[in-house]
């Protein structure tokens, strides 16, 4: 900033020892002292603001590059998703339409007593049953471990307090 070398400031502090005085010349530097710290800290504070504005413009550059990407992953995905969607949509209305022009003759059929006997079972149609979750069975699950291993390795069947335990186990007094 200012190019002051050392002989210039003890000029500089015997000219203010004649002007000022040996008196005042202590709580003078003191001042000035104070004065240069308040600046330097206000040019630090606005260093700081500039430099933290500067990295918010960055990190909102960065935000919105990445909404960007964001937005075009998501507007592909549905691209290829109502792609997908209209080619199942045509591959079911296909297999829908050769349904209907099946005769019915084919998916009912009678019994030689007259009765009716629902579908066809030489019928090229298949039925598929519709998706049951495999719901876990408690009993089973519970069997699945034989009971004599329960008792060698010493599974507890029985639930027992804390105090019940340790009046089971307490060594027995001898009268």
């Amino acid at each position: 900033m200012f190019d002051i070398g050392l002989s210039k400031m003890a000029l500089i502090g015997a000219v203010a020892l004649v002007v000022i005085g040996p008196e005042k010349l202590p709580r003078v530097a003191r001042m000035v002292g104070t004065m240069l710290g308040r600046a330097q800290r206000y040019v630090s504070d606005v260093k700081a603001e500039v430099n933290r504005s500067m990295e918010l413009d960055e990190l909102r550059k960065m935000k919105d590059t990445v909404e960007s990407a964001a937005r075009d992953v998501e507007s592909s995905v549905r691209d290829q998703a109502s792609g997908l969607e209209k080619d199942w949509n045509d591959a079911t209305k296909d297999l829908r339409d050769d349904a209907n022009m099946t005769p019915a003759s084919s998916y009912e059929s009678y019994d030689a007593e007259g009765g009716y006997t629902g579908l066809d079972p030489y019928s090229t149609s298949t039925v598929v049953p519709s998706y049951r979750h495999p719901r876990k069975n408690w009993r089973l699950k519970r069997a699945a471990v034989p009971q004599w291993y329960k008792a060698r390795a010493g599974v507890r069947s029985k639930v027992q307090s804390g105090a019940a335990r340790v009046a089971r186990f307490r060594p027995k007094k001898f009268h």
